[in-house]
């Protein structure tokens, strides 16, 4: 992984920090898991989306990851995923903790990406967004 391969789509094993765990004081994420780097501000600025296997409450707004999606991503296509999109996790990719030099696992397909963020970006006005700040 290089630094500019850090873009919209990728997706990368990152330690997400829940909503719930950063409220109860927790640092860390509990383990890497499969995150989807959702968009690159201001060149080195990312806001992260979890990918989790746990179906989502119907209160929650994510979006169930396709089986092509999965298999572009690196992800096990035979078990069901999606993209939580009200919880992010916002990182600097030149001061990050959390990002490893391995940690890119695929990519999913450009179309995939602007249909999802394109809904997140409607929607998001209208939810609550759960942002977590791993970088000072």
């Amino acid at each position: 992984m290089t630094r500019d391969s850090l873009t919209s789509g990728v997706v990368i094993r990152f330690p997400f920090l829940w909503g719930s765990e950063a409220q109860r004081g927790e640092t860390e994420g509990r383990k890497p898991r499969p995150t989807v780097v959702g968009f690159r501000l201001d060149d080195d600025v990312l806001l992260l989306f979890p990918i989790t296997t746990k179906v989502p409450s119907k209160d929650r707004f994510f979006r169930e990851v396709p089986e092509t999606e999965k298999r572009r991503g690196g992800l096990d296509a035979d078990r069901r995923m999606w993209i939580i999109l009200d919880e992010v996790n916002v990182d600097s990719v030149g001061k990050s903790h959390y990002l490893e030099p391995d940690c890119e696992i695929g990519r999913f397909s450009r179309a995939f990406v602007l249909q999802v963020f394109e809904a997140w970006a409607r929607e998001r006005r209208s939810r609550r967004v759960q942002v977590t700040k791993r970088q000072d």
